[in-house]
């Protein structure tokens, strides 16, 4: 395979990642659950092995483990604990059925990733603002769950800028309003929303501080000062007294000059007045490295990496240095 996103569906725009089913706007949960690949259920069946080599040897039964397989082509996507608690791919999309019908949310993209061991729906909220020069950004809630055990049940803000469509996890009282159930616990989607919900009152105050950033003037000199700290590499002054260049550093190197790159001028909206050398762009320099440029090997990893894994760590950090700039 050329790509490993089992499958996608999406409302407006492509998404980056350019594949998926286009569905038109105000699509039902059921042809959401057809589309985007979700309509088949996570079955369980128990571990057996065979400890001798001859044919008739007894099949034996692991009693602490269980196979969890696709019931729509007997894929087996991992070996998890007995205690495992299953969440269900139609039971991601059901998670938004009450917030489309009542608060007016919309489904934005919904799908699977590695053959269905991450499954993932992404809503509009609704909420938006317009920092200077046109430079809009849209509040979403991400819902996404594995069936490897690797990610626990996970609710989140997220934020999207239009012009570039970098994607940020939302920060709530200095951490990151996520909202998480560990697969040892029953996913009751009420808790869930009623969690999210006191953390979307909190939008206008998330929004101020971006827009604070927007404000906060940033040299050349700052920025690369701020992506060396982000990045782990030594500071200009220290160069100098510097003997090795490990082939990290060589790799983290060509990062950063590709973020100031986007920085100065190459990104996608870095000539907008809210991000044209501003904290907010430096900020938008590395998300946008992160959802689009950074080296990966497949779409479907580097969706992974960017929401869930290595990725979102560092946009999580970049975003924790950018508000140390306006403290």
């Amino acid at each position: 395979m050329s790509h490993e996103i089992s499958s996608t569906a999406y409302v407006g725009e492509t998404p980056w990642h350019a594949l998926g089913s286009r569905l038109p706007p105000k699509q039902s949960i059921e042809v959401w659950a057809q589309k985007a690949g979700m309509d088949w259920t996570l079955c369980e069946a128990p571990v057996r092995f065979q400890p001798g080599k001859s044919a008739d040897s007894s099949i034996l039964v692991f009693d602490d483990k269980k196979v969890l397989y696709r019931s729509d082509n007997h894929q087996a996507l991992s070996v998890v604990s007995k205690k495992y608690v299953q969440v269900q791919p139609k039971a991601v999309l059901e998670f938004y059925r009450d917030l489309m019908q009542v608060s007016g949310y919309e489904l934005a993209t919904a799908g699977c990733l590695r053959g269905g061991r991450k499954i993932w729906a992404l809503a509009k909220t609704g909420k938006q603002t317009v920092l200077r020069g046109g430079d809009r950004v849209d509040g979403y809630i991400l819902l996404a769950t594995s069936c490897d055990g690797s990610l626990a049940t996970t609710a989140t803000h997220t934020t999207v800028r239009v012009v570039c469509a970098n994607t940020l996890a939302v920060a709530i009282n200095n951490s990151r309003g996520a909202v998480r159930v560990p697969h040892n616990t029953v996913f009751d989607p009420e808790i869930v929303k009623s969690r999210l919900g006191i953390a979307v009152s909190q939008w206008d105050q998330f929004m101020d501080r971006m827009k604070a950033l927007s404000q906060r003037k940033v040299n050349n000199a700052e920025a690369e000062t701020f992506l060396r700290k982000l990045l782990h590499l030594p500071q200009l002054s220290d160069l100098a007294q510097m003997s090795v260049n490990t082939n990290a550093q060589a790799s983290h190197g060509r990062s950063l000059k590709k973020i100031l790159d986007l920085f100065n001028g190459q990104g996608r909206g870095a000539d907008l007045s809210a991000a044209k050398g501003t904290a907010w762009g430096i900020l938008n320099s590395v998300t946008e490295f992160v959802d689009h440029e950074r080296r990966a090997k497949s779409p479907d990893l580097r969706m992974d990496s960017a929401w869930f894994g290595l990725g979102a760590q560092i946009k999580d950090r970049a975003l924790s240095q950018a508000l140390e700039l306006v403290a």
